[in-house]
């Protein structure tokens, strides 16, 4: 019999199979490989079979069952070699998945994962993706992220952009979190606004999914009974597949995955891989809150240990000046009582002596002298006394003027003038009165000091802000550079006794109190003091 097919020949020529392509010369010499790969499913061969039929073979049945029997058995293996090949990819991605799932404790980093994955080729290849998160109180589902392009050019954009590169799915995620975590959730922001739904809605898609604990697939959602026309609308997408995300009985969230771009059916298979994916993302989740939650704890443990820590010091501190208070305060004592007799006695003997006695001038020093010691001592006094005020709620009006009041006498006696300028209706202020009186008096006699006489003096209030302010303008005084270095450093020696404690004290106690005492230097010549007093609620 003449054979059309060449598959009873040992070795061919290159024309007698039309059918064996560039790169497989190797046929040529290979029968059994050349029947197996061409000539079983070349048309030739078919009508080689028929040939045999017609003329009575009896093998030509046989022939016709093994060829048939042996191409459905290759159908069959190549299909079974594509979903092992398939199975094997999903096995190694989702390995891929975990290893990032179970080491992560970065929420951001997680999510970035999850989504990349729904939404990824080399994932599950659904075109879009949100997440909806339960909030703490478990009162709302929350609109938290979306995935995914929003138009046909944006989608093969990101397709042409992920061929290009080549990346593997955990670097995609993480140039997904570097790169477009929060543009992704500005872009979907008019969408996750709208994707707020109450847990008491029993009746909703999303909460019977995680009332159920299994995923719903969603179809003809416009249409269909159980499904919120408005959330259909919002979606804009007609079928789409709800996965809901539980941990232990703990209700997460939900993810709602669509394509909304292709259009290609969700399938059974996708379905049930996103179920096997869910429970790893949803345990992630739980973790990575329970551990943001830890550290929110943690910091406020060491923002209040460090506040405890703080107020150790302070009372440290508090012992130890109040130590010093009560050392001073003896001292003090112990040295005014003596003083003011050696002062009384030079005053009685001064008043006795004539104008020309030479014992004048020594007991005028004495009496100098001691008056500036009484002075200092004052000043410790006050220092000391310092240590415990007593607040209440006062005037600073009355208190200003009381004390220009005292002082009038020492203003005539330098020729000075005191201008009050007093600002009307100012709120009563907590304060201690005898630290505040001092510090105004003690600003005062300062100005008077460091002045030429004649000129006047201006004292001014007003109200700005949260404070009162206090402020002493003097044209006619300057201070002299060890003076204004005595503003800084507390008992700093001058030249005269009891100028280096005044002013620095002042400062020592508003500051302590939580005011301020500031110095500048007017334009026009002068000193400007500035006591701000802020206003505290009375505890």
């Amino acid at each position: 019999m003449d054979w059309t097919c060449c598959w009873h020949k040992d070795v061919i020529a290159p024309e007698e199979c039309p059918y064996i392509e560039g790169g497989e010369e190797y046929l040529y010499a290979a029968q059994r490989r050349r029947i197996l790969e061409k000539c079983l499913e070349c048309p030739r061969f078919t009508v080689d079979i028929q040939r045999m039929r017609d003329s009575g073979e009896q093998l030509a049945p046989l022939f016709s069952i093994l060829t048939n029997e042996f191409l459905d058995m290759r159908i069959r293996l190549q299909s079974m070699d594509g979903f092992l090949n398939s199975k094997t990819r999903e096995i190694r991605f989702l390995h891929e998945l975990n290893t990032v799932l179970q080491t992560s404790m970065d929420l951001d980093e997680i999510l970035s994962v999850a989504m990349t994955a729904i939404t990824a080729g080399k994932g599950f290849g659904m075109n879009r993706a949100f997440l909806l998160m339960c909030d703490k109180e478990q009162q709302y589902l929350r609109g938290y992220l979306g995935v995914g392009p929003r138009t046909y050019d944006e989608a093969w954009h990101i397709w042409e952009e992920v061929s290009r590169n080549d990346l593997s799915l955990k670097e995609m995620a993480r140039q997904f979190q570097i790169n477009k975590l929060s543009s992704e959730k500005v872009k979907f922001h008019d969408i996750l606004e709208r994707l707020t739904i109450p847990l008491s809605d029993q009746d909703h898609i999303l909460n019977r999914a995680l009332r159920e604990k299994r995923p719903i697939m969603v179809e003809d959602a416009f249409h269909n009974s159980q499904v919120n026309f408005q959330f259909a609308q919002t979606l804009g997408v007609d079928s789409f597949l709800v996965m809901p995300l539980v941990s232990s009985n703990r209700r997460i969230g939900v993810i709602i995955a669509d394509n909304c771009i292709t259009h290609r059916p969700i399938t059974q298979q996708d379905i049930q891989s996103l179920e096997t994916f869910a429970f790893p993302v949803g345990f992630a989740l739980v973790r990575a809150s329970l551990y943001e939650r830890l550290q929110e704890e943690v910091d406020k443990l060491t923002v209040a240990n460090r506040k405890l820590q703080e107020q150790q010091e302070l009372i440290v501190k508090m012992e130890k000046m109040a130590l010093v208070g009560r050392i001073t305060s003896s001292i003090a004592h112990s040295i005014r009582n003596p003083l003011m007799v050696i002062g009384g006695f030079a005053r009685s003997l001064l008043k006795d002596v004539t104008v020309d006695d030479p014992k004048k001038e020594y007991l005028g020093s004495i009496v100098q002298e001691a008056r500036q010691l009484e002075d200092v001592l004052e000043e410790i006094l006050n220092y000391s006394e310092s240590l415990y005020p007593v607040k209440d709620r006062w005037d600073i009006n009355q208190v200003v003027a009381g004390i220009c009041r005292e002082l009038q006498d020492r203003f005539e006696a330098e020729q000075c003038g005191c201008q009050m300028e007093l600002a009307n209706e100012l709120p009563m202020l907590f304060i201690d009165y005898k630290q505040i009186s001092y510090c105004i008096r003690t600003i005062l006699s300062s100005a008077l000091d460091y002045r030429v006489r004649g000129g006047k003096i201006i004292v001014k209030t007003w109200h700005e802000g949260d404070a009162v302010l206090v402020c002493v303008d003097d044209r006619f005084s300057t201070l002299t550079t060890s003076a204004w270095d005595s503003l800084v450093t507390p008992f700093a020696e001058t030249q005269e006794l009891g100028v280096g404690v005044g002013l620095p004290l002042c400062r020592t106690i508003l500051e302590k109190s939580g005011h301020r005492l500031s110095l500048e230097n007017l334009p026009e010549g002068g000193i400007r003091y500035i006591i701000q007093l802020l206003q505290h609620k009375e505890e």
